[in-house]
């Protein structure tokens, strides 16, 4: 520019914000956490969607022991968003959050506590070490609830609920005596899985399948009874990986359909454990591989004939230990043996060891036949020994009660595999390894064992008179699946059903101190089948939970309290207190009652709109809601069940601190914010398993990048937008009508998928419109008019539809970027009550649905890409350095698409000083692009003096009065 020509800079309505391009989220957001508390912006949401149709997420309770990880962060995230988003499209969006209290956990912690002092928990007055307990989940709440606070989640942190508050624990005895009166509760002695390092019973739940090296034995039966049997002297051979449950065994079975034989050894090895002329009967496709595990090579056996189904039938066996000195008559009794629905032949030996006090289809087995006394055993003790006056094995342990080197092995099974050695009772014995389950928190490996316990029968009439879904827990439950509850994934349906379908009666009973204990007494000197057996009287339920609401449940162990609570109708010497503590899933399954029924921010049937948890818990919470609601309310407690993966690292594994590969959400806080973290929620499909990790988080903060340099460009546009500058859309160019078109449709896209808990498609719509049809079209086109135009309707309209992108991304983001959307909106909205968080998803007027437009710039934008394309060329070979030095030549074959070409500023639109539109056919020189046909671009540079305000290259310029401008430049500076 010259010397003596005039500075246009200044008279550019360039963009003017002082939001700044780097976020510095993790110094910011707590700056907006603090306005939040301030302004009560929960409350006054409450108070703003007063009268609106309520809409509750009911929060499954984190349990209250440890900071979070990254699978926290990624359900709070999600359920945020739901709540958030509802909130936003016309509910009043309720989330109260709560804790789970209870439980083996905090025990083991408190239990830790006094070992590390020297002391025993037994030796600790009970009340006391609950209040230990109460203490410990009582700062863990109080930590996490500030960690989840940081993540951006709303909610009335102010009062959440916790399964340890009084009201809490009285309800939840209040539901478990419903349970009491309506005769679904009943105590039952039948196999559990047993944690001996823990000394309770544990839930499906809290289990966790590891792989584990087991010892594996293949033992001999012999055949005893009848001795006239041709089979007599010929030994059964079962399979085992258990050797501790040999001294329980009681039976062997077999399978009806299975083909079995004689087989007798002709010669042998040398060393090992069979002599010629011993007998086995084998399963024929199993007789082999059972040969060659007792080192027997072919030819040194031979298969003598068929063994029937009804020469197995009614024969007798001895136990390998029958007889051994010093087994004081304990294994004598000959041993059934019968057929069983649950023997194969595809692996083993064809016939299964019995040992019904530590297996559940054994122990069903005989429950059915009627001979459950003559086959339970209580041979294993709490702590996994077997009992002192056990032959040969007492004292003995099946784990050790710390691992060495991670090895629980105790010292049973060795023993029982040296005497079944000496008495000649092995076949073949060796190690396996296999998925076998552990104890979720102690990590050690569980066993099934037979103890008393108390139960939910799931297939007995309920008998309360709710039976519109079913008479029994279990239809009620199925009958709600399939009628009452829609789930995301709906692959969620099926995992729960089939889990409801054949599962067990529920086991409600642990041997703990912390916990809701099960507020029942049992008649002394009563079986468990005796009508009076448990008390059942609503006056003595009456005084508990009253008791309960006021001390809560420690007033259980207080001095004198069985006798307060039988009151003067029943002589207390009469009655047994039931000490063992509820199952922390009836806690957890309970909340329904004392969140959604009994608050005044629950729901008016107590039923929640949306559960929302991790795919583990459809045996876990989902679980555990659905049975405890439909034994006390006849129905699910839920509306919707929407369910996440498991978080993983970059690689697909699962996380482990021993791999080094865990994302701690305080330090992607600490590095990128919170909203990085949130974003990346939304960019997963979190129905499946997700992965974070380094670079994934690289990505997300690019994306986040990309998405705030838009979002500063409206700020900066908007700056001197007025309402007197409103343009009506039907005064529009066809261009803002266009993107008015393309918001009416994501609103509709927004909202569905808000609806459906689908984020990603949210996400993933807004954000592709924001940067690739506002960003590099949009915008790229309406720069040229936004700086340069005067006060014209172009510039007017382009300012409109820019106020009406404005807000409907800052409120469609809102809920996912819960910080930056904030910064966005008070960036041009400031006010010490003001928070984008306080309006709703704006509606979008259903005249600003266009079809036929959208059709004939769905045409214009495929002629335009061709048009770039060829221009890119150019300037990478330098022939140009930007867009305006051309004015190319268009051939367009189609004549509807030249039309609707001709009738627009196509030059604007492709950023050209100039542009010739034709239907004449391509040169051969051309430029085509192979996906949009019919169109080949000739490139020109354009004609005339460049613009020295708006920098195009045109013939008018220096040619007005304002010098060295255009036409358009001089009447914007007139």
């Amino acid at each position: 520019m010259c010397a003596d020509t005039p500075e246009y800079k200044d008279t550019l309505n360039l963009p003017k914000t002082d939001f700044p391009m780097r976020a510095g989220l993790p110094k910011r957001e707590p700056e907006w956490l603090a306005r939040w508390e301030k302004i009560g912006i929960y409350d006054r949401l409450r108070d703003k969607a007063a009268g609106r149709k309520p809409f509750t997420l009911h929060d499954g309770p984190p349990y209250a022991n440890g900071h979070l990880h990254i699978g926290h962060a990624l359900n709070k995230t999600i359920k945020d968003m739901i709540v958030r988003s509802h909130q936003m499209m016309g509910h009043e969006s309720r989330y109260v959050p709560g804790w789970d209290c209870h439980g083996l956990p905090i025990e083991w912690k408190i239990e830790e506590q006094y070992r590390a002092k020297g002391l025993d928990k037994d030796d600790v007055p009970v009340v006391d070490f609950r209040q230990e307990c109460r203490k410990f989940a009582a700062e863990w709440v109080d930590i996490q609830r500030d960690e989840f606070k940081r993540l951006g989640i709303t909610g009335n942190w102010a009062d959440p609920y916790l399964t340890m508050d009084f009201h809490a624990e009285r309800v939840i005895a209040e539901e478990f005596m419903k349970f009491l009166m309506t005769g679904t509760l009943y105590q039952g002695s039948k196999p559990v899985m047993w944690s001996p390092v823990e000394q309770t019973a544990l839930a499906e739940a809290e289990v966790e399948y590891h792989d584990k090296e087991s010892f594996t034995v293949w033992v001999k039966f012999k055949v005893a009874d009848p001795a006239d049997s041709p089979l007599a002297g010929a030994y059964v051979v079962i399979w085992t990986t258990t050797p501790w449950t040999m001294p329980s065994n009681k039976a062997v079975v077999y399978g009806d359909g299975i083909s079995y034989g004689l087989y007798e050894v002709t010669g042998t090895p040398g060393e090992c454990w069979v002599n010629v002329g011993d007998k086995y009967i084998l399963a024929d496709k199993l007789a082999e591989d059972v040969m060659t595990r007792a080192r027997l090579e072919t030819g040194m056996y031979t298969r003598v004939r068929d063994v029937t189904a009804d020469e197995l039938a009614g024969l007798s066996l001895t136990h390998p230990l029958a007889g051994a000195e010093g087994s004081m008559g304990e294994w004598d009794d000959l041993r059934d043996f019968r057929a069983a629905p649950f023997v194969t032949d595809t692996e083993g030996t064809g016939f299964v060891h019995c040992a019904p006090s530590h297996g559940m289809e054994e122990f069903e087995l005989y429950r059915d036949a009627g001979m459950l006394e003559q086959v339970i055993t209580y041979n294993v003790t709490e702590d996994g020994s077997f009992r002192a006056d056990l032959p040969f094995f007492g004292g003995k342990h099946i784990l050790r009660e710390k691992p060495k080197k991670g090895d629980w092995e105790g010292d049973a099974n060795a023993a029982v595999i040296a005497k079944l050695t000496e008495v000649g009772g092995l076949l073949a014995r060796g190690k396996i390894k296999h998925s076998y389950p552990h104890s979720w928190r102690s990590k050690a490996p569980v066993i099934y064992r037979n103890t008393p316990q108390w139960f939910a029968a799931i297939d007995r009439a309920v008998g309360d008179g709710q039976d519109s879904y079913g008479e029994t827990i279990r239809t009620r439950a199925l009958t709600s699946i399939d009628e009452l509850v829609k789930f995301t994934p709906q692959t969620g349906r099926n995992r729960l059903y089939s889990m409801i379908e054949s599962r067990p009666d529920w086991v409600l009973s642990r041997q703990r101190a912390w916990g809701v204990p099960l507020t029942c007494f049992v008649k002394k000197g009563t079986l468990p089948t005796d009508p009076d057996f448990l008390l059942r009287d609503d006056a003595v339920n009456a005084r508990i939970a009253e008791a309960f609401e006021a001390e809560g449940a420690d007033c259980w162990y207080a001095d004198g309290a069985k006798e307060q609570f039988l009151g003067n109708d029943y002589n207390a010497e009469d009655y047994e207190q039931v000490f063992d503590v509820l199952d922390v899933w009836f806690d957890s399954g309970s909340t329904h009652a004392f969140v959604l029924r009994d608050r005044a921010d629950g729901t008016e049937d107590g039923i929640a709109d949306v559960y929302m948890e991790g795919t583990d818990q459809h045996r876990g919470w989902f679980h555990s809601s659905l049975l405890q609601a439909c034994g006390t309310i006849g129905r699910a407690p839920y509306r919707n069940v929407v369910t996440h993966g498991f978080t993983l690292d970059e690689k697909g594994n699962k996380m482990s601190k021993s791999l080094g590969n865990t994302i701690v959400p305080e330090e992607v806080i600490k590095q990128y914010g919170a909203d990085i973290l949130r974003l990346w929620v939304a960019q997963t499909d979190y129905s499946a398993d997700q992965r974070i990790g380094p670079e994934i988080l690289k990505g997300v903060a690019d994306s986040y990048r990309r998405l705030r340099n838009t979002l500063r460009f409206m700020l900066g546009s908007l700056g001197d937008f007025t309402e007197e500058d409103r343009v009506d859309p039907a005064e529009m160019p066809e261009l803002e009508r266009w993107v008015l078109h393309r918001l009416s449709e994501l609103d509709d896209q927004v909202r569905a998928g808000y609806a459906s808990f689908d984020f990603q498609s949210v996400f993933q719509s807004v954000f592709t419109f924001a940067t690739v049809e506002l960003s590099a079209f949009y915008f790229d086109i309406r720069k040229d008019a936004l700086y340069c135009d005067g006060d014209t309707l172009r510039r007017r309209a382009a300012l409109t539809v820019l106020d009406a992108l404005f807000h409907r991304l800052t409120t469609w983001l809102a809920p996912i970027l819960v910080f930056t959307m904030e910064e966005v909106w008070l960036e041009r909205f400031p006010g010490e009550q003001s928070s984008v968080h306080l309006v709703d998803f704006p509606d979008t007027p259903a005249d600003w649905r266009d079809a036929a437009l959208a059709a004939k710039w769905s045409g214009i934008r495929q002629v335009r890409r061709a048009v770039t394309a060829a221009l890119e060329i150019q300037r990478r070979e330098k022939v140009i350095g930007a867009s305006l030095e051309a004015a190319p030549v268009v051939h367009v074959e189609d004549g509807d698409v030249l039309g609707a070409l001709r009738s627009v500023d196509f030059d604007d639109i492709c950023i050209t000083s100039d542009i010739v539109l034709t239907g004449d056919p391509s040169p051969n020189e051309a430029f085509r692009l192979p996906e949009v046909p019919g169109v080949g671009v000739v490139f020109e540079k354009a004609i005339g003096e460049k613009c020295q305000r708006c920098w195009k290259i045109l013939p008018d310029v220096g040619q007005h009065p304002h010098p060295g401008v255009c036409h358009r430049c001089n009447d914007a500076l007139d």
